[in-house]
């Protein structure tokens, strides 16, 4: 079993004031406790949480928490438990395709890009508050 973690998911656990801060913190203490095996994200989900939790919070401390949540800090003790997936060009070329076929639910890139990681790794289910892989993916609410 394995499962791939959003933006959203990371947004809303290192953000007390985010209405999902509840669902994603049980969210990610079961994945911490490897209750759906293997976790995985991306190196573009690893921008987009940079990016949004820098904007949303403006804490220098939060972006800094989430890098050693995500890729871990041997210096802080803090072990990497979730694994980063880069887009190759193969990768790409599929990830278009996705696009491509599913622009009336208004997906952005990286969410076509997740849909490819997802089955091109064979990860069974997303940790995500996004209602626009309902369908193709199978989606954990919380």
């Amino acid at each position: 079993m394995s499962i791939f973690i959003d933006t959203g998911i990371f947004i809303a656990y290192i953000n007390k004031l985010d209405k999902h801060y509840g669902a994603a913190s049980a969210l990610m203490e079961d994945i911490m406790k490897n209750k759906y095996g293997m976790a995985f994200t991306s190196g573009l989900v690893f921008t987009e949480t940079m990016t949004f939790v820098l904007y949303k919070t403006r804490d220098e401390n939060k972006i800094i928490n989430m890098k050693d949540l995500i890729l871990g800090n041997k210096e802080k003790d803090i072990p990497q438990f979730i694994n980063i997936l880069f887009m190759d060009r193969e990768i790409l070329d599929k990830t278009w395709d996705i696009f491509i076929r599913y622009a009336a639910k208004k997906l952005s890139f990286t969410d076509c890009s997740i849909i490819e990681m997802m089955r091109n790794r064979d990860i069974e289910h997303i940790a995500s508050f996004d209602g626009g892989f309902d369908g193709i993916v199978s989606r954990l609410e919380y």
